[in-house]
């Protein structure tokens, strides 16, 4: 039997049916003769992982993996490819954060998970046994089908990813600064959501104020473009609100494409579904994204591309398993998943420790009902936007709000002073100071 048949109607990965109700059987049994601190495992060490480990303190023998020994703050990635912050601004050491909650760390990637005897195989070779398991491995940039997006296009899910971008658009500035004609820069934005909008926007700043001092003439010829596949922009907001967006975006110079769909990249160029084509020398690829891969190694059932996942929280026929943040298959009161975004991270991580200690108290489970706060997304220099409850604000206020809440959650002192310098220096003196091409370093 292949590992990924199903017999009846449960779902069988790895084992036969009569074994997985073992296996059920046998958590029951262990749920009520359990003595002690369980052994908790967490893969992925960002907003929802971290956020479990916190809530889980001293309360549980806390172990947390991660392929990296950094969590990046996902937010801001968009300002280190726009030379607004320095890149280690936005990442803070995961032992430095799990030490405060009693809990260890370990790098690495999981490779394999054995159900039966409960451990996880990290590319390392280690075996890392555990009573619980929560899956927070985050994602990776979607291309939705669409040819040529790995090879022709910069994502925006890593650090390295944000060097990068803001390498290339540096060298191209450098390559247009040669010229004295009317040869011209196209950098193009894919995707109309929060980042894509504040990519763009910050783009345009960049072109605006810095490259402008550096060279007049080359940053006269930087065109920017934002392409949506939608009707509007930012359609998770009022439609007043995002009417606003584009306005503003497009007073700053950014052409903004609605209902533009991209058929396939090649190199230095974008097809489009109707026909046409664009020139485009930097394609940043903000479209979306999807679960991680590494969740076709735990040995569970998958659904679009998200771990299959019960309203507790729980793999679906996995009590001992969580899924939590991008990865988990959530969904809302409207039958659709979950946005994958921090706060939804956050509140599933929490949830998803509460959810254990219930299970030690031999309490019953609840299910996980996301309370949205909000939405919030910035387009420049007191330029924002912000929805919450009905409450819409724009202008500012919203600019300065969004200032706060993103310094709030920015983990470390030291990389909140030195994200407050980056900006104070930006803000008084029209100038960004990390224009630097690093990529090769």
């Amino acid at each position: 039997m292949n590992s990924n048949e199903t017999v009846g109607a449960v779902p069988v990965y790895g084992q036969t049916s009569v074994e997985h109700a073992e296996l059920l059987s046998s958590f029951a049994r262990w749920v009520e003769e359990f003595k002690g601190k369980p052994r908790v495992v967490i893969l992925g060490g960002g907003f929802g992982g971290l956020a479990a480990a916190k809530a889980l303190g001293r309360h549980a023998d806390v172990t947390v993996i991660d392929r990296n020994n950094y969590q990046t703050f996902l937010p801001l990635l968009y300002q280190v490819s726009t030379a607004g912050i320095a890149a280690d601004h936005v990442a803070f050491p995961i032992r430095g954060a799990v030490r405060k909650y009693d809990a260890k760390f370990r790098m690495g990637s999981p490779i394999s998970v054995d159900h039966k005897n409960k451990t996880v195989k990290l590319d390392s070779s280690e075996l890392i046994p555990f009573d619980f398991l929560i899956v927070a491995l985050g994602s990776v940039t979607a291309d939705f089908g669409v040819p040529g997006v790995f090879e022709y296009t910069l994502g925006m899910k890593t650090i390295q990813e944000s060097v990068q971008i803001r390498s290339e658009v540096m060298r191209r500035f450098e390559d247009l600064c040669r010229f004295q004609d009317d040869t011209r820069l196209s950098i193009v934005v894919v995707g109309g959501g929060p980042t894509g909008v504040e990519m763009a926007g910050a783009f345009a700043e960049l072109r605006h104020g810095p490259l402008r001092h550096d060279n007049e003439h080359a940053s006269k010829h930087i065109d920017i473009y934002l392409i949506e596949a939608g009707p509007r922009l930012l359609p998770m907001f009022a439609e007043k609100l995002t009417n606003s967006a584009k306005k503003e975006l497009e007073k700053m110079g950014v052409n903004v494409l609605l209902s533009t769909q991209v058929k396939s990249v090649d190199h230095g160029q974008i097809n489009l579904s109707d026909g046409t084509n664009m020139r485009a020398h930097v394609i940043v690829w903000a479209a979306g994204v999807k679960g991680a891969p590494a969740i076709n190694q735990l040995g569970v059932q998958i659904e679009a591309n998200r771990l299959k996942t019960d309203p507790t929280l729980q793999v679906s026929h996995y009590p001992y398993m969580f899924a939590v943040g991008d990865v988990a298959g959530a969904k809302g009161l409207n039958g659709h998943f979950l946005p994958q975004v921090a706060p939804v991270a956050m509140q599933q991580g929490r949830f998803a420790a509460a959810q254990i200690l219930r299970l030690m108290k031999g309490k019953k489970l609840g299910n996980f009902k996301y309370v949205d706060k909000g939405s919030m997304a910035t387009i420049g220099r007191h330029k924002a936007i912000i929805e919450v409850k009905g409450l819409k604000i724009s202008g500012p206020i919203a600019w300065f709000g969004w200032l706060f809440l993103h310094l709030f959650y920015l983990m470390g002192g030291r990389n909140k002073i030195a994200t407050i310098a980056d900006w104070a220096w930006n803000y008084f003196t029209f100038d960004r100071g990390n224009r630097n091409i690093m990529d090769s370093i």
